[in-house]
This record gives C-alpha cells, structure tokens and sequence, in this order.
C-alpha cells in the first residue's frame, strides 16, 4: 500500500480567517491531529499564511484564533485624516507587523522543519513569489527572511495594505499571495509533486476557505459612469472589486484541482454567504465562528473519514 501524502492548504481572507482557525481548532481537539507532523506540506496564502505558518511552528489553531480575537480591532483600525486617491491603502501596515513580529517571534523559514508555502507577489517584477521553508536542497533564498515579514509579505492585500518591502542585499516589494493563489491547493499540489516526489494519485489536500459570497457587477450601474465605474459602480467599491478576485481565484485553483485528483483525495472545507463578506470586520468574529462550528458539526463524519484515511493509508 502507498503512503498517503497529506496537505492542509489554507486560503486567504483577511480577519475571516477566524473561520479557518476556529475549524481547525475543532478538527485538533475532535481527532487529535497535530498539523506539524501528521501532515506532509502546510500552504497559507495572506490570512491562511498566518495559520500554516503557525502550524509548521507547532502553535495549535487555538492559539491564532486567540491573536486574532485580541489583535482584529488593532490591525483594522482606519486611521485619521482623509485617504488620497482610489488605491490609497485603507490601513497602515504598522500593527500587523507589530502583532506578527511579536506572534512569531524572531523564528526564520529555514528553523522550520517541515515543509510550509506561502505565496506572495512580486509587483517589481511583475511576477510571483513563493517562500518556502528549507524543505528543498535548492532552496536557499528564503531560509534567513523572518516568518513574520514572509507572512506580512503575503497579507499585503492591495487597497488594504500597503506593499511589502523584503529587507535585504536584493529587495523585493511584495504585496498578497492572494492576486494569484489565494487558494493555495493547487500551487501545494504541484510541488509536492515536483519537489517531495509525491505522486498525484498518493495526494490528499485539505482545503479550508474562508467564505465566499457570489458578488457581481450590475449592468445599469455603469452606464454613464465613465471611467470611474469601477470604483463607483451602484454600491460596488474597491473593496468588494478585490474580494470578487480572491474568490474567482479561490474557485478556479480548487476547480482545477479537482480536475486532477479525484473526489475522494480532495476536501474543501468552505461556506458560501448570500451577503458579502469583507476582509475587514473584526466584529464579525462571532459569526465567523459559528460558521465554522456549523461547517465542522454538519461535515464531521466527513471530515473524521478524510482523516483517518488518509493516516491508514500512511501506516
């Protein structure tokens, strides 16, 4: 019998990342799972970056539901005097950073001894960027960058967060992993694939979202709007534009994913809302965590079979 290789990808967010962490709390405390060791890669993209790093430092969920609970207000408070401009970034990166650096210390992505993704973007260059623990004799670049800049890079959510200068001999500005792999699934497949010689048919992934809410744009609030209908459009604004993209970019690599493997190596883990859901609402913690104590209630007997297979298969 093969061994199973099991990842945990975890997609960007914002503060509904309480959803994510709360689920996982619950599936650590139900089935006794210890993410860093009973897991073989760890993918978090923006607010999921927050919770796989954490994991693949052996904090438990708990522990990130509990700075998210203390830190939401801070992170997301708006600051005074006016914004300039359509792409002005709503919030000062100061106490995210100040909240991550002190969360993880001065740990670095090469003190991480298992495998952990976390995707970011490369607006200089106009590429990706992806940074990896030391799980890969090739990779070098990333094993003195801080966990919390990696994860600071990828939580840079345009409009939301200022970008993310790396400190460095070659600096890079980064800004959220989530422009182009907020679901980081299929971006963990592939590696696994290519790099810890996992085949596709030994995979199974874990997916956990962070809620999606069906968003579009309607017709008649454009005409005569000119060249402000993006951000004016009816009661559309830049933030619900960027939402629409992380979720499209969600449900395509998912999508995708499930185009792969079969139904039976992928869990998704998810809640669709018929309101929006904005990145920044920390007084929706409580709902977000009934969202995820209904999606781990109604799934448990789901969820315990993905798992204890996945480990049969492992032994």
């Amino acid at each position: 019998m093969s061994k199973a290789f099991k990842i945990l990808a975890i997609d960007g967010g914002g503060f509904r990342g309480v959803y994510s962490a709360h689920l996982l709390k619950r599936i650590e405390e139900e089935f006794s799972v210890d993410w860093r060791n009973d897991f073989d890669l760890l993918a978090g993209t923006s607010t999921g970056s927050i919770i796989a790093a954490s994991l693949a430092l052996g904090k438990g969920a708990g522990e990130v539901l509990d700075m998210y609970s203390r830190h939401g207000a801070e992170i997301f408070r708006k600051p005074f005097g006016p914004r300039l401009g359509l792409l002005a970034s709503k919030y000062p990166k100061s106490s995210l950073r100040s909240v991550l650096e002190n969360f993880f210390d001065n740990a670095k992505l090469g003190d991480i001894k298992v495998p952990l993704i976390i995707p970011a973007t490369d607006i200089a260059n106009g590429g990706v960027h992806v940074f990896k623990s030391s799980y890969h004799n090739e990779f070098l670049r990333d094993k003195d960058v801080c966990v919390a800049d990696a994860v600071l890079a990828s939580c840079s959510a345009p409009t939301y967060f200022p970008p993310m200068l790396l400190p460095g001999e070659k600096p890079y500005l980064l800004a959220d992993g989530g422009l182009w792999a907020n679901s980081p699934s299929l971006v963990a497949a592939i590696d696994a694939k290519r790099r810890l010689d996992a085949s596709l048919e030994d995979l199974r992934v874990l997916s956990v979202g962070t809620g999606q809410a069906k968003s579009f744009y309607p017709i008649k609030a454009f005409r005569g709007r000119g060249i402000f209908g993006w951000g004016f459009a009816g009661r559309w604004g830049r933030g619900k534009f960027i939402e629409m993209l992380l979720n499209l970019q969600s449900e395509t690599a998912n999508n995708m994913l499930g185009l792969l493997l079969k139904q039976d190596q992928i869990l998704r883990l998810n809640f669709d809302s018929d309101k929006r859901l904005p990145l920044d609402r920390p007084e929706d913690f409580d709902d977000l965590v009934t969202r995820a104590d209904r999606e781990f209630t109604h799934r448990s007997a789901l969820i315990q079979e993905f798992i204890t297979l996945a480990q049969e298969k492992s032994s």
